[in-house]
């Protein structure tokens, strides 16, 4: 057939196929065609038709169609991202048969510039490529659906175009348009060949009238003749056409791109997310980043008076974590050993509190350090994100355990080499050793936790460089050790606490069954992550741990010893028995969270709430409770001008920690409404408040 192809006129090679279309069309449905094409949909300026690549599905069930346009001359269609005007072509198939999945790509488009607006798409012909997967491929395809597009020239019309075709099953066997289908592959960014083209940086300069963003960019074995860099941005925000400089003999191109911020626009675009396209000709690539100023160059500071609010930011933020939940198993530890201190030992009580302090501290140089690392490397960085891990958090139950065994007076004293034994131990410990270790657990069971100010305060830090990383979190320690440094100062008020007594051991007790409550929230966090099977076996080997520690008729060496191989144990449980559990939603109201769907359902008049979660984070757990599930504001999220979206944290996400970094921030809980009155979005703060949300609600509505 390819061999015909070549030799027979175009024109005439297309009349042959129509003529073969016919012939299939009176032997099939009505309205679905079979064969490499369906029938064209004509309009008076446009016609639209389906293309398939191959003539059969295939042993894999998959197949690359095209969405076919020819327009008339001066007649334009858009992009996904149409500008100032005009709204992108979409299909939809859900009325197809043996459809498991499908994937919609958009070649590079051009931009039309009329009466000062600019708009993205094509002219003449386009054909946007969709790979479909079959539900079953030993079954036929067939595929029906709607193709919405807008034609613009002097005026705008919309269409809506039926289409069908079937693909039979069979052996996989190209068909005539696979042709043009590969031409316009091959101008998809990151699906068709490589295009020696490659954005190397780009950063903001100026502000508010004045903010421009810079784009640089290099050509291998190329030389750039017309390029143009099309921006994508946040609502509110648009990106006039660049100015643009070849440099290097066509080798590198320089983009100055004004940038317009709407009057209803509060926020700003530093932090946020932004996709880079680069097109010259058909070709193009893309790249999504985080608008950001340039980088200050190393021993270069930044003012003074610029930096001393978000320290002031930090130590609050610190400040208000001992006031959180995650903290009070180690605090109630702390005050257990507060109790145990002679009133009169002023001194002891003074070292034991400067102990604690700087034992949280360094926990918070540790994660100052770990996260510059991080972000030097190339990693995703944020407040809390292990909690993400299973061996973290394997490990955070044992430790946790350990110290419940502790309070209920299985072991209390240390065993030459028993490392983890003696941390945990600390907990009776009197001394600089068990106050410093204290003080660094307290620390680690805070970091779930996103006090407010505390977002803030580790969103600056991490949007910038090393030295101010470890200024804000240094901050944030001496925030947190704030209480411990004022009982330090004065150590007389230690004598306030009750005396010594028989009710001691009862309130350990209690205490213990407290840790052990925590100790139940860390595996249900682990259910999420590697299944029912894998956290009850981890669940046993604890229970093991705690059963053996409890029989002290048996040597500790030997009990520390089994407790040793338990831990192990557990920790090689997820490589062997992990999967993924299925999450079943608890309400009718959220839906997944898509951020490429809030713009669109904005423009619609709809008002879009987000709310970042994880199972990990207790302050998420503490909002649900006491707003989110509270009758008001779940009839406000069941309103039908009201889209929820809820982004789940607790695995580890790409796309949901470059949505956190879009808005500077590296931490949860995170809420956000946008609306027609706020495109933007209206960020919430850490820990919400009933009249604050429905505040939000109101000016977002608003247009």
């Amino acid at each position: 057939m390819r061999f015909l192809q070549q030799k027979i006129n175009g024109n005439l090679y297309r009349a042959l196929q129509g003529m073969v279309l016919v012939f299939f069309g009176l032997f099939s449905l009505p309205y679905t065609a079979l064969g490499s094409s369906s029938p064209w949909v004509d309009e008076e300026f446009s016609r639209v038709r389906l293309v398939t690549g191959q003539e059969t599905l295939g042993d894999a069930g998959k197949v690359m169609l095209g969405l076919q346009f020819e327009l008339k001359e001066g007649w334009k269609t858009y992009w996904r991202s149409p500008g100032d005007a005009g709204f992108p072509v979409s299909l939809d198939l859900a009325g197809s048969d043996n459809l498991k999945s499908w994937q919609f790509f958009w070649p590079v488009p051009h931009r039309f510039t009329l009466f000062g607006l600019q708009t993205f798409g094509y002219s003449n012909e386009v054909v946007f490529p969709f790979e479909v997967q079959a539900e079953d491929p030993t079954r036929d395809v067939t595929l029906r659906g709607t193709a919405s597009y807008l034609l613009c020239k002097e005026i705008c019309i919309p269409f809506d175009a039926e289409v069908a075709i079937r693909i039979p099953a069979g052996d996989a066997f190209p068909s005539l348009e696979a042709g043009i289908i590969d031409t316009y592959i091959q101008q998809v960014p990151g699906l068709g060949t490589e295009t020696n083209f490659g954005i190397t940086d780009s950063f903001l300069e100026g502000e508010n009238e004045d903010l421009i963003l810079k784009v640089y960019a290099t050509a291998k074995n190329h030389e750039f003749r017309n390029p143009d860099m099309i921006v994508e941005g946040p609502p509110g925000f648009s990106f006039s056409a660049p100015d643009v400089v070849i440099l290097d003999g066509g080798g590198k191109a320089e983009f100055i791109i004004p940038v317009s911020i709407a009057k209803e626009t509060k926020g700003v675009l530093e932090g946020k997310q932004i996709t880079l396209s680069l097109v010259e000709g058909t070709k193009g690539t893309e790249l999504k980043t985080v608008s950001r100023y340039k980088e200050i160059p190393a021993g270069t500071s930044i003012g003074i008076l610029e930096f001393l609010p978000f320290l002031g930011i930090a130590l609050l933020g610190g400040f208000i974590l001992n006031l959180m939940p995650c903290v009070l198993p180690v605090l109630s530890l702390k005050l257990m050993s507060v109790i145990k201190h002679e009133k009169t030992d002023q001194q002891g009580i003074r070292k034991s509190f400067v102990a604690t302090s700087l034992g949280i501290l360094t926990s918070f140089w540790i994660l100052a350090a770990a996260a510059s690392l991080l972000k030097v490397t190339g990693f995703s960085v944020g407040w809390g994100i292990q909690f993400q891990q299973p061996l973290f958090l394997i490990a955070m139950s044992g430790i946790v355990s350990l110290f419940a065994a502790n309070l209920f007076g299985w072991f209390e004293f240390l065993a030459p080499g028993g490392v983890m034994n003696r941390a945990v131990s600390a907990s009776e410990k009197q001394g600089a050793s068990g106050d410093f270790l204290k003080g660094m657990f307290a620390t680690l069971l805070a970091t779930p936790c996103s006090a407010p100010f505390l977002g803030t305060a580790v969103g600056f830090a991490l949007a910038r460089g090393t030295w101010e990383i470890f200024a804000i979190f240094t901050f944030l320690g001496i925030g947190m050790s704030l209480p411990y440094l004022i009982v330090a100062a004065k150590p007389r008020l230690a004598t306030f606490l009750p005396k010594p007594g028989t009710w001691m051991v009862w309130l350990k007790g209690v205490l213990g069954i407290l840790l052990l409550g925590t100790v139940a929230w860390l595996l249900s966090v682990l259910f999420v992550q590697v299944g029912w099977l894998a956290t009850v076996l981890v669940t046993g080997l604890l229970a093991l741990g705690m059963a053996v520690l409890a029989v002290k008729s048996l040597a500790l060496g030997k009990r520390l010893f089994a407790v040793s191989l338990f831990s192990i144990l557990a920790l090689a449980v997820p490589y062997k028995f992990s999967v993924s559990a299925d999450k079943v939603s608890i309400s009718d109201y959220w839906i997944p969270f898509a951020q490429e769907q809030i713009a669109s359902e904005v423009g619609n008049g709809k008002v879009v709430f987000v709310d970042v979660t994880a199972d990990w984070c207790i302050t998420c757990q503490v909002n649900k409770k006491l707003v989110l599930e509270q009758e008001e504001i779940q009839s406000l999220l069941l309103r039908k001008n009201v889209l929820a979206m809820q982004a789940d944290w607790t695995l580890p996400s790409d796309v949901i920690t470059a949505y956190l970094e879009s808005y500077n921030r590296y931490g949860i809980p995170f809420n956000i409404i946008y609306g027609p009155g706020a495109p933007e979005g209206i960020v919430l703060s850490e820990l919400l408040t009933i009249d604050e949300i429905l505040g939000a609600f109101e000016q977002a509505s608003n247009k």
